[in-house]
């Protein structure tokens, strides 16, 4: 992942953007490849890392860490520590993303509709 330095016209661009237009802001919350399907997959409630990892084919442990450090940091998920050892970490959706329930059923229709029209 590259990280847009705070100086560059592209950052300024997108930071213009972000700033006026709520639905800019929104996918740019939600974009990247991975944070979707963290959603889809925390929809069904709390999981540990490695039931996270298990659950999504194809992300690597380093991807997965990055990713919700980034949804953590945007409050798209909480991550609770309990006083055990071993630690017992847990990641759950907040309540604002829950929010994005039906906008998500809604796109997997509309995924499920335009993969049959392509295949």
């Amino acid at each position: 992942m590259t990280k847009i330095k705070e100086t560059s016209t592209h950052f300024e661009n997108k930071q213009s953007l972000t700033e006026c237009n709520a639905t800019i802001y929104a996918t740019d919350l939600l974009s990247g490849q991975w944070t979707l399907a963290i959603c889809c997959v925390l929809e069904k409630g709390k999981m540990r890392f490695g039931e996270l990892k298990k659950s999504i084919p194809g992300i690597t442990e380093r991807m997965l860490t990055l990713q919700l450090r980034k949804m953590e940091a945007n409050k798209l998920i909480k991550r609770t520590v309990y006083a055990e050892v071993p630690p017992r970490v847990e990641y759950e959706m907040t309540a604002i993303t829950h929010e994005l329930d039906p906008i998500v059923k809604e796109l997997q229709a509309w995924g499920e509709k335009h993969r049959k029209m392509m295949g």
